[in-house]
């Protein structure tokens, strides 16, 4: 994503209080004060400079910081991999004896995209237990009063197109709820590589944005009368002006709001801003991409010799 598209994304994480624009790759102590800072936080992975020396150790070293476990298997390069190498044929249910086409593709041609070093791409099998779920929930409920709007989608790469589009639906009411159609759903109406995210990623990353109270994991392709009247009483049903595709019947998927005089569509600004966008900048500049990675690869390996080093000192101290 471009600057000012990162910096929006990041905006609307709703545990994201302030963004601070050009902060420099070598955290300081001196950028810390400025924005009155009290610790700086860091995944449980080193970073680096080009120059080898870790980017956080002025921070470290005047006991400004701290670290977090990271989530495995989920990361920009990751995505990247999977826009590059993924099949047409990745979502395809198979038999149980049967392998799978993803798991056997041959990257060796490629460079590494993996974080771990591995040469064949996979499908990601990231899985958040209900703890997880439970820490990007909001945990509330719509009062009597609220006004329940819903929404739903795909929201692969989740970016600021996605965000314009769920910050207006929220100002429609008080209490926005989100469908996000499961993988099988949507690779049968997109096809082709959709989605590059699985569900349980693209659910966790609607969760994470401010502007949403709900989420319903793998909502039907089209709203249904359960739906809107049963776990919540939804008063507005709302989608994009972007394009859409009729359900596997031929159905309109708003065929029933649209009957009831509660469907509306959102014009926004970003509309131009799509996951087919997105990967088709990733495409186009394959070669830039493949040549970034190889540099990655060989600054990962360091930093994790160098991660296996500290480690190796805090035990025999």
């Amino acid at each position: 994503m471009k600057e000012d598209e990162r910096y929006a994304a990041v905006e609307a994480c709703k545990w994201v209080d302030e963004v601070v624009p050009n902060a420099p790759y070598n955290t300081t102590v001196e950028c810390l004060k400025e924005h009155n800072i009290d610790f700086c936080v860091h995944g449980d992975d080193i970073t680096t400079m080009a120059d080898g020396t870790d980017c956080y150790q002025a921070v470290k070293d005047a006991g400004l910081y701290r670290e977090c476990k990271r989530t495995v298997g989920v990361s920009t390069t990751e995505l990247v991999g999977r826009m590059l190498l993924m099949t047409r044929d990745h979502h395809k249910r198979t038999n149980a004896t049967e392998t799978p086409i993803i798991s056997t593709f041959d990257t060796s041609e490629l460079p590494l995209f993996s974080t771990n070093g591995s040469t064949t791409a996979t499908v990601s099998h990231f899985l958040p237990t209900s703890r997880r779920i439970v820490q990007f929930s909001e945990g509330r409920e719509p009062k009597p009063t609220d006004k329940v709007v819903y929404v739903d989608g795909t929201f692969d790469l989740f970016h600021v197109g996605h965000i314009e589009f769920l910050k207006r639906a929220k100002a429609l009411g008080d209490f926005l709820i989100v469908g996000v159609h499961d993988d099988q759903t949507v690779n049968a109406i997109k096809g082709s590589n959709y989605p590059l995210m699985n569900l349980h990623e693209r659910a966790l990353s609607v969760l994470a944005c401010r502007y949403v109270d709900e989420v319903i994991i793998g909502a039907p392709y089209s709203v249904t009368e359960e739906l809107l009247s049963g776990e919540y009483n939804v008063s507005v049903v709302a989608h994009g002006n972007s394009h859409l595709e009729q359900d596997m019947n031929g159905k309109h998927p708003y065929e029933l709001p649209k009957k009831l005089g509660i469907y509306t569509e959102i014009d926004t600004p970003n509309s131009t801003i799509t996951t087919e966008g997105i990967i088709n900048r990733i495409i186009e500049n394959r070669k830039t991409f493949e040549e970034r990675q190889r540099r990655k690869t060989q600054k990962a390996a360091l930093e994790r010799q160098k991660e296996i080093e500290e480690k190796n000192n805090l035990a025999q101290n």
